[in-house]
């Protein structure tokens, strides 16, 4: 099997790519490519006899910044479609961090708490 790498680094920076060189050199299965292109309008390759896909310089690009948005920035598929088409100025937000507990909540009695585990312990025990 030939590496991904060479692949890509064979062919003339503005050269057609097979749907499987793209896929290596995202990472990505062939599948999840075809699906992106049913979900984002600007991915359109040239489609050869058979149905065989060949992807332009700016498809590819393209395909990069959706992989990007999608597998390492956390967009929804409806937000990078968003982003595509200028909607979106910035990245969504990050997660809220979880939240303390509140300082209102009594101490707790660790002395009273052993005796009630003491007991249940002499509970089972006994059982």
């Amino acid at each position: 099997m030939t590496d991904p790498v060479s692949i890509s680094s064979s062919k003339a920076e503005g050269a057609m790519r097979t749907i499987g060189e793209v896929s290596a050199e995202l990472g990505v299965k062939p599948h999840i490519l075809r699906y992106w292109e049913a979900q984002f309008d600007m991915v359109k390759p040239l489609k050869r006899a058979g149905g065989r896909r060949y992807y332009r310089a700016e498809d590819v690009e393209t395909l990069r910044t959706i992989d990007r948005l999608l597998n390492k920035e956390g967009f929804t598929v409806r937000g990078a479609r968003q982003y595509l088409a200028g909607k979106v100025v910035k990245a969504p937000p990050a997660p809220a961090p979880v939240a303390a507990p509140a300082p209102d909540v009594p101490a707790i009695d660790l002395k009273a708490l052993r005796a009630i585990r003491d007991r249940l312990a002499k509970a089972l025990e006994a059982a």
